[in-house]
């Protein structure tokens, strides 16, 4: 580098940069920890989660709200459909796509997970307001939407 390059320490927002990358390893790493004793990670919490809100999603709808590519979730999803967590059923309308479903044991496995996630958030954001954690709430939102126009132009 040349001596008129600024390098990234010496951007004024760097320390927001850093502290949002650690914050979000952080928090996935005590996730992951308080996840351990149900045989789940994140990415199944993320799963079952998204299952319990929106029944009967495809892959790629599921996919799409992970924001991950649907080859990401097709390794996880015949591991969970093994464990009899979910299972896949056929489309009414369409025979080509199916639908995924949690089963009894999957929903009873996503309501204790969630719990623990709920408990974590809490632990986590209790020292902060609820108005400084929705101000955060915004300003990572405005951070998505830019980071994703950008990846959309790439």
């Amino acid at each position: 580098m040349n001596k008129n390059q600024s390098l990234p320490w010496d951007h004024p927002r760097f320390k927001s940069w850093v502290s949002v990358a650690r914050a979000c390893q952080l928090m996935q790493a005590t996730l992951t920890r308080e996840l351990a004793p149900l045989d789940i990670k994140p990415p199944h919490l993320d799963i079952l989660a998204n299952l319990y809100r929106y029944e009967g999603l495809s892959q790629q709808e599921l996919a799409r709200k992970l924001l991950v590519g649907r080859s990401n979730i097709s390794m996880t999803l015949p591991q969970m459909e093994r464990r009899g967590l979910i299972e896949r059923r056929g489309d009414s309308r369409d025979k080509r796509v199916l639908r995924l479903h949690l089963t009894a044991d999957g929903r009873q496995l996503a309501e204790r997970a969630m719990q623990i996630q709920t408990a974590v958030i809490e632990r986590s954001l209790s020292a902060t307001s609820l108005e400084q954690c929705l101000g955060t709430a915004e300003a990572m939102e405005r951070i998505i939407l830019a980071l994703q126009a950008e990846n959309d132009e790439a």
